[in-house]
């Protein structure tokens, strides 16, 4: 035995020793907005909802939490109580943010449910979030075109003057 579960083989390599243990359910989707990227690690738990380590009802700011909680109030809390889910986000600005948060957390829900529980409860997910607002999964395209020379920004041109 080297160490742990671990034991040297015949052959000299080491090998591991998995504990029947059974598989843990989870799943990983993503929600972007502009530059932000959310991901989101839904597994099998007890309807804990954590953003960047710290719990939903604490996103800041304030103003658009209620944006953060429309997955969850739309499809009710008894959904949610079965699952965990972690969310990392990075990148972009606090509404961005917000946005890929909350995208993020509807399509984990969406996926382990057609991954795990049945088809009809997540063909009945899907539909009322669309109802609601296709951006909750589906993915905004549009991105700020950048700055050209011969104007202040993108489209717009200085003024001219013939004197």
């Amino acid at each position: 035995r080297v160490h742990g579960g671990s034991r040297i083989s015949s052959l000299g390599c080491v090998v591991c020793e998995m504990s029947a243990k059974t598989e843990i359910k989870s799943v990983q989707t993503f929600g972007r907005k502009r530059t932000a990227t959310a991901v989101a690690h839904c597994k099998a738990g007890k309807g804990l909802i954590k953003i960047n380590g710290c719990p939903i009802e604490l996103v800041q700011p304030a103003v658009l939490r209620v944006k953060v909680f429309e997955p969850i109030l739309l499809l009710s809390r008894e959904r949610f109580s079965t699952v965990d889910i972690r969310v990392r986000v990075k990148g972009g600005g606090f509404t961005s943010q917000i946005y890929a948060i909350r995208q993020a957390i509807a399509k984990a829900l969406v996926a382990y449910f057609q991954k795990y529980v049945d088809e009809a409860a997540k063909r009945e997910i899907k539909q009322i979030l669309l109802q609601y607002d296709r951006s909750l999964l589906v993915a905004d395209p549009r991105r700020s075109e950048p700055k050209k020379f011969g104007g202040p920004g993108a489209r717009a041109r200085y003024q001219k003057s013939y004197r």
